[in-house]
């Protein structure tokens, strides 16, 4: 009796700064090998140019060790998927080059990977002896990172509509921008969510602003909170040292209550009581209690994805390629990167 062939999917992920190389085998979780970039650390922000300079020095040694941490061959390999977009063109050169050679180094074809809907589907990661409980479809999704805030609707593995989307910056953005304002290291996000624990999220009221359906705008926000900081330092000049803790409480709470005002919006219109939140904003205790409390109060299922697979990963990369692996969804090597992406792409 002819045993049926495993399907190996090699993920690459290099959107961004974060360089990533991960093994599924038959829709299950063998390795997930990320280096990160601290170069950027310095600049307060990721430099393009020096991203895509490291992702050069880091890709073959982290390929190389998915592999041997996976415990396959390089030519058992079935297929690699790599993200498209969107991201970073340099980076996302980088890893789109590395696939094509792979590809006509070993046979193995290629598949384009949106990195948004990866995002998504971050919730069927499968890993050997652990829980499994991914959303059932229908469910939406907040989508909240660096540089999106989106509210979308799953209908299937690949088939996804974007019902709400922010309309300037994103929730990570704010994040960061405002946690530099206040001097603090980048990426600013976890460490306003760290003194966020020690204040009051109740001491300062920021603007929250009025948009139609289910979309986001921050920028009022950051500009609101710009203002606020400017007029207390010039009554007070160590303001920020002293309410550091509450001004991150605060505009913590702020940014929660933004993002969660719509995706109950989205809930009771659509009535679909399956909810999930992906992506590194995800990340956010804040935020993840919140989704909590609300889906108990809301009778929602809410999927909150492991800390390992909210910021940039190869494991989504290859967990969708398994999906598309499976429709016969392949590209050639004239396959390029794109800096925008629309999700359902």
């Amino acid at each position: 009796m002819n045993k049926e062939k495993d399907i190996l999917i090699l993920g690459i992920e290099s959107s961004c700064d974060d360089t990533s190389a991960s093994v599924v085998k038959n829709g299950i979780l063998l390795s997930n090998i990320i280096a990160g970039q601290k170069v950027h650390e310095a600049y307060g922000g990721v430099v393009p140019e020096l991203a895509s300079r490291a992702h050069q020095q880091n890709i073959i040694p982290v390929v190389d060790q998915a592999i041997k941490q996976a415990g396959v061959r390089t030519e058992d390999i079935t297929a690699i998927a790599f993200t498209r977009g969107p991201g970073l063109l340099g980076s996302l050169l980088v890893g789109t080059s590395f696939a094509k050679g792979f590809s006509l180094a070993t046979g193995a074809p290629m598949i384009e990977i949106n990195h948004l809907q990866a995002h998504v589907l971050a919730h069927f990661i499968q890993e050997k002896d652990q829980p499994y409980d991914p959303p059932k479809f229908p469910f939406l999704c907040l989508l909240v990172s660096g540089g999106n805030s989106q509210i979308i609707k799953v209908n299937d593995y690949l088939d996804m509509e974007v019902i709400g989307q922010t309309i300037d910056d994103a929730a990570g953005e704010a994040f960061d921008k405002c946690a530099k304002v206040m001097g603090l290291p980048y990426p600013g996000g976890p460490f306003v969510d760290k003194l966020a624990k020690e204040g009051n999220p109740d001491a300062f009221q920021f603007a929250k602003p009025r948009i139609q359906n289910f979309d986001y705008s921050f920028s009022g926000l950051k500009t609101s909170f710009l203002y606020f900081l400017r007029d207390r330092l010039k009554e007070n000049e160590n303001f920020i040292e002293e309410r550091k803790a509450d001004l991150c409480a605060s505009l913590q709470k702020t940014i929660i209550d933004i993002l969660l005002d719509k995706l109950v919006k989205a809930a009771k219109e659509t009535g679909i009581k399956e909810i999930s939140v992906a992506g590194g904003v995800s990340a956010n205790s804040g935020l993840r209690n919140a989704l909590i409390e609300t889906a108990a109060k809301r009778h929602w299922k809410m999927h909150i994805p492991k800390f390992a697979f909210t910021t940039d990963n190869a494991a989504m990369i290859a967990m969708t390629g398994h999906f598309k692996y499976l429709k016969g969804e392949f590209v050639g090597m004239d396959a390029v990167p794109f800096a925008r992406m629309d999700i359902r792409v």
